[in-house]
Formats: C-alpha cells, sequence, structure tokens
C-alpha cells in the first residue's frame, strides 16, 4: 500500500500542518512516511502545498505526479489540482473558497464548506482540521483516532486548551464528507 497526498492553499490557512498532522499519525501508526513542503516567498498569503507519502513499505520516491487523493483549501489550488489528480481519485474541495463545479468526472470531488464549519465550532483557524477530517473517508489507512493521538502528542503544550476544537473539527469534516461522498462507478 502506498497513498500519496497533496494538500495545497493559501499560506495561513494551516497547509503545512495539515500535513504534518497526517505524517505523525501514520508514523505513530507504525507507516513509512515522507511530508514535504512547499510555500511561496510569503509566509502568510502566498501559495503553499506540501505533500505527504503513507506506505506500509520503504518509500522509493518522495515526488508525487498524479496522487489519488488531493485537498483544494482555495480555487488556485483546486484549479491546479483537479487537472493532476488521479483518475478515479479524491478531491476534497473546501466550498467556502471555490466557486465553480469540478471541470472532471473521472475524480471523486467532495464539496465541504471547511471555513463555514469551522466559524459555527468558533475559530476559523480550525478550517484545515475539517478538511483533514473530510480526507479521512477516503482515506481508510489512518482513523479519526490516529488523528487525534497524533494532535495529542505533537500539537504544542501552549495549544494543548484548543485539542477539544480540533476534535470537533475533525469529526464534523469527516461526518459532512462521509455525507457528501458519491464514489465514481
Amino acid at each position: 500500500m502506498q497513498k500519496e497526498i497533496i494538500i495545497a492553499g493559501f499560506g495561513g490557512q494551516g497547509v503545512l500542518f495539515s500535513g504534518q498532522v497526517l505524517a505523525y499519525a501514520a508514523m505513530d501508526s507504525g507507516l513509512e512516511v515522507t511530508w514535504i513542503p512547499s510555500y511561496g516567498p510569503e509566509m502568510r498569503g502566498g501559495t503553499a502545498n506540501c505533500t505527504v507519502i503513507i506506505a506500509d513499505n520503504e518509500i522509493g520516491s518522495p515526488l508525487v505526479k498524479n496522487p489519488p487523493l488531493a485537498i483544494a483549501l482555495n480555487l488556485p489550488s483546486f484549479d491546479k489540482y483537479e487537472d493532476v489528480l488521479a483518475t478515479g481519485g479524491t478531491l476534497i474541495v473546501n466550498q467556502s473558497m471555490v466557486d465553480r463545479e469540478a471541470k472532471r468526472d473521472d475524480i471523486n470531488v467532495i464539496l465541504v464548506p471547511c471555513n463555514g464549519i469551522a466559524e459555527e465550532i468558533g475559530d476559523k483557524k480550525l478550517m484545515n482540521m475539517v478538511a483533514v477530517g473530510a480526507l479521512l473517508t477516503a482515506l481508510p489507512e489512518l482513523t479519526l483516532k490516529d488523528i487525534e493521538k497524533a494532535l495529542e502528542g505533537h500539537l504544542p503544550g501552549r495549544h494543548a486548551h484548543l485539542l477539544p476544537k480540533n476534535y470537533e473539527a475533525l469529526m464534523r469534516g469527516f461526518e459532512t464528507a462521509s455525507v457528501a461522498a458519491v464514489p465514481i462507478i
């Protein structure tokens, strides 16, 4: 098994942290992992993406061309990664920041209002965890509990008080995507 994931959005949306949490959860579960960040010159507001590869065997290359899984947190990321996603792959799209339908009909596109859900929870910064929760509907190798444990183990101590809201964001994203997901036949 090898799963390749791209997470993309604007700097400041928690793109890199989302990838780190997935990588930590996989690593803590005994899987092989790579995590490669990429971001523009501005840390906040510029484009950012990261690739995560999760495997049960040694990973031959950290490069990802046509991933089966991706998260697009904004419209430019949706435009870019919809085209490169593998046929039959799943693309989680932040519906709060994307105003168009998918062009492709050979991929699963799951629209989740990540910003809206995060605001309902009470912290707009949680939109990345909403998206990660949604991604778990297409990534059975990791569970919500795996991600929760990774957050507990790797979130800086000064942010420990945010754990319950992070858990809620994960669950809400998972539940929303579970209802929205319509597999390709």
